[in-house]
């Protein structure tokens, strides 16, 4: 099922979107079991995006919802816009309303980000905060992605200031192209997880995914293509082949 692989990312090409949105689920509950059993507790970064929320919405289904002890679970975001909870483009809203509201993980254990303080780069110095807290090591057991029509990942927009941000785990990032800042995880945040999972689903993805893999290293402008490492290789799901 593996179609490429090489030292730092692994991609699992499906039939289709809904094949890839069933597998992207299952190996999501595997992996909140495999961390559960060996840790007691597993830690993930959701993110925003269609693809995600068809995700999210599975797994709170009646065929996946019980398979997983929602008490151990500490749900965090890779990334938020800078908008209240309640706001129909917020990343927090977006996974609640998809389901996560109606599975019993304890209020304790979901951490917003609260990228609609004024103050936004002190919101993300406390939520970094909140992550050396709660995540052992500063290794989530899973983070969740997608990749936009231009390359970036969360809140890792080509050109920003925050391609570049060093001994950080999150960050405020202003970005240009949207004329707004958005709060993110960084790249030495990410690339230190357990399981790093990139979704990439639907015909229009086919374009940039084949340039993401088939350019030259240039992750300024392409930001999603520093995802991975050797010790922590990314894994893309998708629907398109390259």
């Amino acid at each position: 099922m593996i179609t490429f692989s090489d030292e730092r990312r692994d991609m699992i090409t499906l039939d289709g979107v809904k094949e890839a949105i069933v597998f992207a689920a299952e190996h999501f509950i595997k992996a909140a079991k495999d961390a559960i059993a060996a840790r007691n507790v597993f830690t993930v970064a959701l993110s925003g995006g269609s693809t995600p929320k068809a995700i999210f919405e599975l797994i709170a289904s009646p065929l996946f919802r019980d398979r997983v002890d929602w008490q151990r679970v500490k749900l965090f975001w890779s990334d938020e816009r800078s908008t209240p909870p309640d706001h129909p483009e917020s990343n927090y809203h977006m996974a609640m309303k998809a389901g996560f509201s109606t599975l019993p993980i304890p209020s304790e254990n979901i951490f917003r980000m609260q990228a609609e303080n004024p103050d936004i780069e002190k919101a993300a110095e406390e939520y970094e905060a909140l992550i050396i807290k709660h995540i052992p090591n500063q290794e989530f057991d899973y983070i969740m992605l997608g990749m936009g029509d231009d390359g970036h990942t969360a809140s890792l927009f080509p050109k920003t200031h925050g391609l570049h941000s060093e001994g950080r785990l999150v960050i405020a990032n202003f970005i240009p192209q949207k004329h707004t800042w958005r709060m993110t995880l960084t790249f030495n945040c990410i690339n230190k997880a357990h399981a790093i999972v990139i979704y990439v689903m639907g015909a229009s993805k086919e374009a940039m995914l084949r340039h993401v893999f088939n350019s030259y290293y240039d992750p300024d402008t392409l930001p999603i293509q520093r995802v991975g490492t050797p010790a922590h290789k990314a894994l893309w799901i998708t629907d398109q082949k390259i």
